[in-house]
């Protein structure tokens, strides 16, 4: 595309994202706002954009790409429908609420040839992108353990998926591509306590590929908000606060001790705590910028619709295991690009 025109973005849903989205929409370089599609309109009136009802009308408008931010059980009706008019689209995650939703998706985009991603943000968090570099650098050596806490309130705003599909869903994302291995086994626990049909805690042991232990514990029952992410190797952890955008490093001691007692034990001892500075950006803008580059055919990192796919088949697979009660291996890929199901294993 040429770099004098700008590339025409509509927006799907005005919901607490969608109006992040809008925000950074009508802000974003060589991007314009040309409308927004939400049937209750534009509430508080403060949109440049124009606010229409229907889909339709936004694709009349001619637009080069929509942003997804309607509830997950949408997803899959809104992205057939901009698939089937040549519109490329970043969708928010979960890419959709089901297996088979989401491998329609990513087949209607494959198959119109459409640049297409997932909002799996947590990519894009300063943090979680410095620990990525140090850990394909090998700083921390050996990986042993991936664990992650995101717990709080729960949002009223979410009404069609539990705790596992709209929040654990970046919790194994950000696990598979931090440590880039994929998941091959999880089990997990689930409980509903607010009185919704959907669950509203779970708990997850995972394994991935090279045999690193996984650990998440998500929730919406709890008056602390937290996002943390501890990854612990041969020589130290690092610790992600993904809330503030911190890191922090632990490192194994290298200092002997005279305390007897101590040295009897033959384990890992403390040594420097270093947290690093870290140019902070925010990372919802960083996503629509690589997402604006990768429409306009540059190279640009994005969360490709199978990966979201891929994500969606490990919620799944959490689900399943907290149903039946027991571990469920995860489907690996298959030899020309598509991907298999979860199998339950038996223990």
């Amino acid at each position: 595309m040429s770099g004098a025109r700008k590339l025409r973005a509509g927006l799907i849903g005005l919901g607490a994202m969608g109006r992040n989205h809008a925000r950074v929409l009508s802000n974003l370089d060589g991007v314009e706002l040309v409308g927004v599609v939400d049937p209750a309109g534009d509430v508080t009136g403060t949109l440049r954009a124009p606010v229409v009802p229907e889909l339709g009308d936004l694709l009349a408008m001619g637009i080069d790409y929509a942003v997804v931010a309607c509830p997950t059980g949408l997803h899959e009706q809104i992205g057939l429908e901009l698939a089937a008019n040549g519109v490329c689209a970043l969708i928010e995650k979960p890419l959709a609420q089901s297996v088979e939703a989401a491998t329609r998706l990513v087949e209607a985009f494959e198959a119109a040839g459409l640049v297409a991603g997932v909002g799996h943000i947590e990519r894009y968090n300063p943090a979680l992108q410095n620990l990525r570099t140090r850990l394909e650098a090998g700083e921390l050596g050996e990986v042993f353990q991936v664990v992650t806490r995101r717990q709080g309130p729960f949002p009223h705003r979410i009404a069609d998926v539990g705790v596992v599909m709209d929040l654990a869903t970046h919790d194994i994302d950000l696990t598979a591509w931090v440590t880039g291995q994929e998941y091959t086994s999880v089990s997990a626990r689930t409980v509903s306590r607010s009185g919704r049909l959907h669950e509203d805690m779970v708990a997850v042991v995972g394994q991935l590929v090279d045999g690193t232990m996984v650990n998440h514990l998500v929730n919406w029952l709890s008056p602390l908000k937290e996002r943390s992410t501890v990854i612990t190797g041969d020589r130290g952890c690092f610790v992600a606060d993904t809330l503030t955008a911190d890191l922090t490093f632990y490192a194994n001691g290298a200092i002997d001790t005279e305390w007897e007692a101590l040295r009897a034990f033959r384990g890992v001892a403390e040594g420097d705590m270093v947290r690093y500075a870290i140019p902070k950006r925010e990372p919802l803008l960083v996503e629509h910028e690589r997402f604006r580059d990768a429409v306009e055919g540059k190279q640009s990192d994005i969360v490709t619709l199978r990966q979201g796919l891929r994500t969606v088949q490990v919620a799944a697979c959490l689900l399943e295991s907290a149903s039946v009660g027991v571990t469920v291996n995860v489907g690996s890929s298959t030899s020309d690009g598509g991907e298999r199901n979860g199998r339950v294993a038996v223990g």
